[in-house]
């Protein structure tokens, strides 16, 4: 099945929005909760390390941030290339 030129635009687009978000929860969870943990345990922030907070609740943060900020950005991204369900 061929997809005409408007929605491949959208599939592309779809795809970029996909691919962004999940270079964000990687370098929130991965990097740096795993990786990056030791240089940001150097910060404290409310008596706690930046590195252990990171790891603990700042990816499940970020996680969250991500889905409300996914289901946003399609809405938009619906209404512009007509596929919207209203």
């Amino acid at each position: 099945m061929e997809l005409s030129g408007k929605m491949r635009e959208y599939w592309v687009a779809n795809l970029k929005l996909l691919i962004g978000c999940l270079v964000v929860w990687f370098i929130a969870s991965y990097l740096f909760g795993i990786i990056l943990v030791e240089p940001l345990n150097a910060i404290q922030i409310g008596g706690y390390k930046l590195g252990f907070w990171f790891a603990q609740q700042g990816s499940i943060y970020t996680f969250l941030v991500l889905i409300f900020f996914y289901a946003w950005r399609m809405n938009k991204l619906d209404r512009q290339y007509d596929v919207h369900e209203d």
